[in-house]
């Protein structure tokens, strides 16, 4: 007998991380077992899968850690520098389905 989720697709693990708890993309690449450059595009469909009904698709979207900005144009997006201050301290942005 198979253990749960061991035959459960990229997405269906990626969606059930993010039932569970608030990820960013490096928490997801270690827990779901992918590389870090493609979780914003398993991202992308998960969030497009997701029944706006029984549950949503929620982002905090990337923050600058030296001045706090987080206006950034695509919250699903992993920014290498903040447009305000030019800092490249970035925080990526965490995901959630509640």
């Amino acid at each position: 007998m198979s253990e749960p989720g061991e035959d459960a697709t990229t997405r269906q693990r990626i969606a059930d991380a993010l039932r569970a708890e608030p990820h960013d993309a490096t928490a997801l690449s270690t827990a779901v077992g992918v590389p870090r450059s493609s979780v914003y595009r398993h991202v992308e469909h998960v969030a497009q899968s997701v029944d706006g009904e029984d549950e949503q698709f929620l982002v905090a979207p990337p923050e600058c850690r030296e001045c706090g900005f987080d206006g950034f144009d695509d919250p699903l997006n992993d920014p290498s520098r903040c447009p305000e201050c030019r800092s490249e301290r970035i925080a990526e942005p965490r995901f959630v389905i509640e």
